[in-house]
């Protein structure tokens, strides 16, 4: 897309989107678990069991859906948009569909580790996650006319 300029968003409003993004998803946990309640006639899952774990996995999926269309379909989950922050590839387009749940996976994992794929930005030159180098993308925040 590339009609405005734009700069490296620092890690600061990556935060602030992260925090925003958590309404929607939210939403869509409620709604995808309700659903597998009522699928199994009101029986909660047992803690630990391999339901349980099926489960997770269905909500990582369901947020890596809401994570990667959004960034493919306009760059933006609904936590970035007010923040005016935009994933893009190396020639500030959207970032293709491998791109976008590459950049996901590798989220996931520096969450794991604590956050420290997110906290590698702020030594990166480009403000780049470890997502974002995995990838190929870059989030910028574009100008107020954008």
């Amino acid at each position: 897309m590339n009609q405005s300029p734009a700069i490296p968003a620092n890690l600061g409003w990556r935060l602030v989107a992260l925090i925003y993004d958590l309404l929607p998803l939210l939403a869509l946990w409620l709604l995808t678990s309700g659903l597998l309640l009522l699928a199994r006639g009101g029986t909660p899952v047992t803690p630990g069991s391999a339901t349980a774990i099926v489960v997770f996995a269905l909500l990582w999926l369901v947020s890596g859906a809401y994570a990667t269309l959004s960034w493919r379909r306009g760059g933006q989950t609904i936590g970035m948009r007010p923040w005016r922050l935009r994933v893009v590839d190396a020639q500030g387009n959207d970032p293709s569909w491998r791109a976008v749940w590459l950049r996901y996976l590798v989220a996931t994992l520096s969450l794991a580790a604590f956050g420290l794929g997110f906290f590698w930005a702020l030594f990166d030159p480009q403000r780049r996650t470890w997502h974002d180098l995995a990838a190929g993308t870059l989030l910028v925040r574009l100008s107020r006319r954008a």
